[in-house]
């Protein structure tokens, strides 16, 4: 598992707009806020170019019950595929065989 922090749209938002007050040095806010400089701006540029649609994610991985879920399928969907593969092989073979 990765380290990777994750933020909500809210802090994001509040963050970009600390930013644009620019009361405080961007290093400083960067600081205080526990992220990287350059993620406040790509924050800035995001919601400049996406305006309200800016974050739109959850942030996070699937949950445990979701992860079940797509194992499964793929399982599934492997299964599926192998008996389609040999029923093609099977239409091929009979079609071929004399009358």
């Amino acid at each position: 598992m990765s380290n990777r922090k994750i933020y909500t749209k809210e802090f994001k938002e509040n963050a970009v707009r600390l930013l644009e007050k620019g009361d405080v040095q961007v290093t400083e806010l960067a600081r205080h806020l526990g992220v990287r400089r350059n993620q406040l701006y790509k924050w800035k540029e995001q919601i400049s170019k996406k305006g309200s649609a800016a974050f739109p994610g959850h942030g996070g991985r699937p949950k445990a019950d979701e992860c079940n879920e797509i194992q499964r399928l793929k399982r599934e969907l492997k299964r599926v595929t192998e008996e389609r593969d040999i029923l093609k092989k099977a239409e091929t073979y009979f079609a071929n065989q004399p009358k």
